[in-house]
């Protein structure tokens, strides 16, 4: 289905900011080892525990969120992306944005690039999202 991760990881933004369920698990490979842990959230694994998990969250909407700062490992079989999910959240105050540090994985099978994990915590409100300090310039 997804030739490239990245192609698979601009399909789960698409999928979050229309809150398409379908679309979302179309993204998760079948596997009942996947995982998923939303920020203060528990740990679910399994397709179904995820697909439920996903569905709670669809069911107040469309997720407004940009990834930003990816930071990606790829090798033949599996895709490591580190980033900052910037989300913003209407509220009667107007919009407030929160942060999330997020990890997703990505494996290469059958049917292409799947994701088996998704991993996001809060971050700090004063994330310095456009300061790169956090990627250094020499490895060594």
């Amino acid at each position: 289905m997804f030739a490239t991760p990245q192609e698979a990881s601009n399909a789960f933004y698409e999928a979050l900011q229309q809150g398409s369920l379908s679309r979302m698990m179309r993204i998760w490979a079948d596997d009942e080892e996947i995982t998923c842990i939303h920020p203060s959230g528990m740990r679910v694994v399994g397709y179904e525990a995820v697909k439920s998990a996903w569905q709670a969250i669809f069911s107040h909407g469309p997720l407004l969120i940009a990834p930003l700062q990816p930071h990606v490992m790829t090798t033949v079989m599996s895709s490591v992306s580190v980033l900052i999910e910037q989300i913003t959240i209407n509220t009667s105050e107007g919009p407030q944005i929160a942060n999330c540090f997020t990890t997703n994985i990505f494996h290469k099978g059958r049917s292409g690039w799947r994701m088996v994990l998704h991993h996001a915590s809060h971050a700090p409100d004063n994330a310095r999202l456009f300061d790169l300090q956090d990627i250094p310039d020499i490895l060594h």
